[in-house]
């Protein structure tokens, strides 16, 4: 996969300035971006998060999902740190699309739990890829993670692409009685570790 770096910019955040950079997937026109804080050079693991877009938890506030909080608690983070990266991946909806996230969550207001509604619409319960992430890695200089995860998965991905994650660490926010069922199915059928 041909993943190329477009520009960078400077990213005021409410948790610290930030600076942005694109990246273009040349074969389907996806744009993911990298949020950076502090100076990420040297041997030494950096604080990371691979987060995938979502629409309705990051921008519209929905309690359906912890994915708006985990991703302010990784900027909380990283910036308490003194350094860190998001990789910020265009692939709502675990990977099929903001309008086919839609149709899962009519499935769902119906019974059907996450991967349940995934499964009825003809997809898998997760179709996210992470082939990009080495390359907009690489061009960071960023050489090995700490990674901001609950997903035993994504850790075993990003290895099996190269790259050095040296250690997870639980990122566990966001919890509503909205979401109480869909956290309940993470962890049955999608092996999410929750250590509290």
């Amino acid at each position: 996969m041909t993943v190329k770096y477009i520009e960078s910019s400077i990213l005021p955040t409410k948790f610290g300035e930030f600076t942005i950079h694109g990246f273009l997937e040349e074969a389907n026109g996806k744009e993911h971006v990298a949020i950076t804080f502090g100076d990420l050079s040297g041997d030494d693991p950096v604080l990371a998060r691979i987060h995938s877009e979502c629409l309705t938890g990051d921008a519209l506030f929905s309690a359906r999902c912890d994915c708006g909080p985990q991703l302010e608690e990784s900027m909380r983070r990283i910036s308490s740190t003194g350094r860190g990266v998001i990789l910020y991946l265009r692939q709502e909806g675990r990977g099929i699309g903001l309008m086919n996230k839609i149709k899962a969550y009519h499935l769902q207001d119906q019974g059907a739990d996450t991967v349940e509604a995934n499964e009825a619409l003809g997809f898998d319960a997760d179709q996210r890829e992470y082939s990009m992430c080495q390359t907009m890695l690489d061009n960071l200089g960023v050489h090995s993670v700490m990674l901001m995860t609950n997903n035993p998965r994504k850790v075993a991905a990003l290895k099996g692409y190269g790259i050095n994650v040296v250690g997870r660490s639980e990122i566990r926010v966001g919890d509503t009685p909205q979401n109480a069922d869909y956290l309940k199915t993470k962890r049955s059928k999608l092996g999410h570790l929750f250590d509290k």
